[in-house]
């Protein structure tokens, strides 16, 4: 019988695996893809060059391997922000510093199509998560670096994208201005699609906000980048497996271009990126 004290505070098993997400240091590489569906974490490592499974518990599903050249890992997050945020939690204290969202999701503006790529440089926080960190005024922003290798990645792979705010969520139906079973509807959500839209929102999700937040308040580095598979101006919906690896490969080659940016940084002692220094 093993009789290790473990901390309430930080519960871990007896194998010093993270007790939610079933990893422990060295199973996870530093940049972490993270979707929502656990089914989705094979169909990213499929695109890699090599990939193996790490764990499967709960709705946290991992897979590590290499793609390009470098380490990465995929972990999925399940819905929302609370199941996020202890994944989150978890993949940092094993080593994790870099997060890239990579989910679907609804966009709300003119000029978007299905399957269109979102990629998001902050978040409204319409869900309560992140409040457990921060005060409300506190902003949830993605990273610059993140967002600029998101963008060359979306450009090299000819993916057509759009960049700016995501809206994020607690809910599906009600929070997102959609009428819920036996078309309740509140009152008070009357108006947050059209507001969100007015304010140049480009898309409604469900966890990008507390992954901002989070990663800033940790000192680490987070993006977003989702396939619209709801376009709520046009009234469509549609979604399948190619569609779905659009935002899993931009997010892929992302990480691959950070790492050599992070070199970059690394040999000319430099904290920040700036573009000068990617062309000297």
């Amino acid at each position: 019988m093993d009789n290790k004290k473990i901390s309430a505070k930080a519960p871990t098993t007896t194998t010093g695996k993270q007790y939610h997400i079933d990893c422990a240091s060295g199973d996870v590489a530093p940049f972490v893809l993270v979707p929502g569906d656990p089914a989705r974490v094979g169909k990213i490592a499929s695109l890699w060059d090599t990939s193996h499974e790490v764990a499967h518990h709960r709705e946290y599903h991992t897979m590590t391997g290499a793609y390009q050249g470098i380490p990465i890992s995929c972990t999925s997050s399940g819905i929302g922000g609370p199941s996020l945020a202890i994944a989150v939690d978890e993949l940092c204290r094993i080593g994790a510093h870099t997060f890239i969202r990579v989910g679907s999701t609804g966009g709300i503006q003119k000029g978007q199509e299905i399957g269109d790529l979102v990629i998001s440089t902050g978040a409204v926080r319409l869900e309560g998560t992140s409040r457990d960190f921060v005060i409300p005024e506190y902003p949830a922003i993605a990273s610059y670096e993140l967002v600029m290798a998101l963008i060359q990645a979306a450009e090299e792979l000819h993916m057509r994208y759009h960049v700016g705010i995501t809206a994020s969520t607690d809910t599906f139906y009600t929070g997102q201005g959609r009428p819920a079973y036996n078309h309740y509807f509140p009152s008070h959500k009357d108006h947050i699609f059209r507001d969100m839209q007015t304010a140049g929102v480009q898309n409604f999700e469900m966890e990008a906000a507390t992954l901002f937040t989070m990663t800033s308040l940790f000192n680490k580095r987070a993006g977003a980048v989702c396939c619209i598979v709801a376009n709520r101006v046009t009234d469509e919906f549609r979604i399948d497996d190619e569609m779905q690896k659009r935002a899993g490969l931009v997010a892929s080659r992302a990480a691959v271009l950070l790492t050599t940016w992070d070199l970059v940084k690394h040999k000319t002692k430099k904290r920040h990126l700036y573009p000068t220094l990617l062309i000297k």
